[in-house]
């Protein structure tokens, strides 16, 4: 099932001036940033992947990176949904597609990720009744909130506008404590 048919089917409504398959690639500062403040233990799953943004970045920092993503871009393993996934991975570090997929990747993510999960998602990913929910049964350990507003790569390339305000949400398995907030710069 393509992504498209997948966000399509639980309700989202594609706007026409979004990336067919809402692909917006992560700056390497963005990774860089995370990897000031967070460690992590053992190997790194990113499920999507799209032409390796996150993933060269991480391998170039010494991590031993498994990719995949749902359409195949040339980078990683092209497999099924991440969604559908079942095999434990130590961590778990990605920009999901937003709207909807995000909070079934975040939720996806506690069940498959031994140590942390890391997602780059918009600040406003905070907002919401099912995300309410979601943050009582499992609130992120920390969240690190761009001090300065942020431009994903739009199909993996640099492009004028798009400027977000984006923050690392950070899961730590099993952990109910209350989230930290910290910024980055």
């Amino acid at each position: 099932m393509s992504l498209e048919v997948a966000m399509k089917s639980i309700g989202f409504n594609m706007r026409s001036d979004r990336q067919k398959d809402d692909y917006y690639a992560t700056p390497p500062e963005a990774v860089d940033a995370l990897l000031s403040v967070e460690s992590f233990e053992g190997g790194i799953f990113e499920p999507c992947c799209g032409e390796g943004h996150i993933s060269k970045r991480l391998i170039e920092h010494g991590f031993d990176v498994e990719s995949s993503d749902l359409v195949d871009r040339g980078y990683g393993t092209s497999r099924r949904d991440f969604l559908w996934e079942r095999e434990k991975r130590d961590n778990i570090i990605t920009n999901p597609p937003y709207a909807k997929m995000a909070l079934l990747m975040a939720e996806h993510s506690q069940k498959i990720a031994r140590y942390k999960t890391a997602l780059l998602l918009k600040i406003t990913f905070l907002e919401g009744v099912a995300r309410a929910k979601f943050f009582k049964q499992h609130p992120p350990k920390r969240i690190w909130v761009f001090s300065k507003r942020m431009s994903l790569l739009k199909d993996g390339q640099s492009y004028k506008g798009g400027m977000m305000c984006l923050a690392w949400f950070v899961w730590e398995t099993g952990s109910e404590t209350a989230p930290k907030i910290g910024w980055l710069s």
